[in-house]
Formats: C-alpha cells, sequence, structure tokens
C-alpha cells in the first residue's frame, strides 16, 4: 500500500530561503510541491522520506534564485491489484459505493462488484442516498455505514487530466482505486 519512490527533481529555491540552513530550506519547498498530490504511475504523495543528496546552486543570470538538483525518496500511496483495505463509506448511490481511508476518498466500488445477489432501497433516513442490502440464505445484510468495509483493489487508474469539466460533474480525481465486494470475508467487518 505504501511504497518508496526515488525522484530527482531540479528544484529553484527562492532568495528568502537562503537564510535556513541547506537541507531544511530543500525539505520545505518539496514539500510544498509534492505533498497530498497524485504523480501518474506512482500514486499519492503522503511524505518526503529523505534526501539522498543536493547538487548545484546555480544562480542563473536574471534570477536571484538558486537552483539545485536534488534527489529524494517520497513516501507514496499506491495500493496493489489483489490487497484488501479496509474503509469507511463515503456515499452509496444506484451506481455503488464510494469509499474513504480518511485521507483519501477517490475509491469506488461498482454495482456489478459488489456482493452477488444484492440490491438497493431507498435510505429511510437520507432520501437522496440508497443502502444496498446483500441477500444471503433469506437474510438480509444491509451496506450502511455503521462498520467498516473490507474491500479487494481490482485496480488503480490514473485517468488524463480534463480540458473542461461541465458545471454539474465531480470534482476530478488524478487517482482512482476500483474495488470489490463480491468475495469470502468482504464487505462490512460485522458480517465476517
Amino acid at each position: 500500500m505504501f511504497f518508496l519512490s526515488l525522484i530527482e527533481h531540479t528544484l529553484r529555491l527562492p532568495p528568502h530561503l537562503l537564510d535556513l540552513p541547506l537541507n531544511e530550506a530543500i525539505k520545505g519547498e518539496l514539500e510544498s510541491l509534492f505533498l497530498d498530490k497524485v504523480l501518474a504511475n506512482l500514486g499519492l504523495c503522503i511524505s518526503v522520506y529523505d534526501i539522498r543528496s543536493i547538487d548545484g546552486g546555480f544562480v542563473f543570470p536574471g534570477d536571484g534564485a538558486s537552483t539545485y538538483t536534488v534527489e529524494f525518496r517520497l513516501v507514496m500511496f499506491r495500493p496493489f491489484v489483489g490487497e484488501i483495505i479496509t474503509a469507511k463509506l463515503k456515499e452509496s448511490d444506484a451506481n455503488g459505493l464510494q469509499l474513504s481511508l480518511g485521507f483519501f476518498d477517490d475509491i469506488y466500488i461498482p454495482v456489478h462488484l459488489m456482493p452477488n445477489p444484492c440490491h438497493c432501497e431507498p435510505d429511510p433516513e437520507n432520501k437522496s442516498q440508497v443502502i444496498w442490502i446483500w441477500d444471503y440464505q433469506e437474510q438480509k445484510f444491509p451496506i450502511d455505514g455503521l462498520d467498516e468495509i473490507r474491500f479487494q483493489v481490482q485496480s488503480v487508474s490514473y485517468p488524463p487530466i480534463p480540458v473542461e469539466q461541465p458545471k454539474e460533474s465531480k470534482p476530478f480525481a488524478p487517482m482512482m482505486i476500483m474495488g470489490s465486494l463480491d468475495y469470502d470475508g468482504l464487505g462490512p467487518v460485522s458480517w465476517w
């Protein structure tokens, strides 16, 4: 789920940071550039783990900032296909479920990956939402968000950035996880 990724980056260090120790100033700039950002095919950046090397310190003509080539490692969140993860229910609708890990919310369970047989009913407390119910041996097991939900990762994708987005659409998600509940041991923890 978490990986260390080695990155090399050319970093422009603004003049107002030159009074700080070099490692501290560079780490602060790297954090402002990379933390909570998704890097395609690497995942979501959680933390700057360490700085391996700093080269350069060149000041280009007409620029008051120094430029460094920095090699560093980032802690990245990128689950692997087949991994079992526990999350909380964020939303449910006729298309399936949206789950959240607290720091990452773009986890989707589509209808065809829900437990089989499964159906949805209107939520009596919130009419804009639905509750998914798994029918198993004449018993009904609801997915109501009271428990944590265990799911299996089916795919991790990095959609291309749209040029334009309709006003009514959801915010763009640079990384999406597709999960499944259709296997033994998956679903709300209280089921098992």
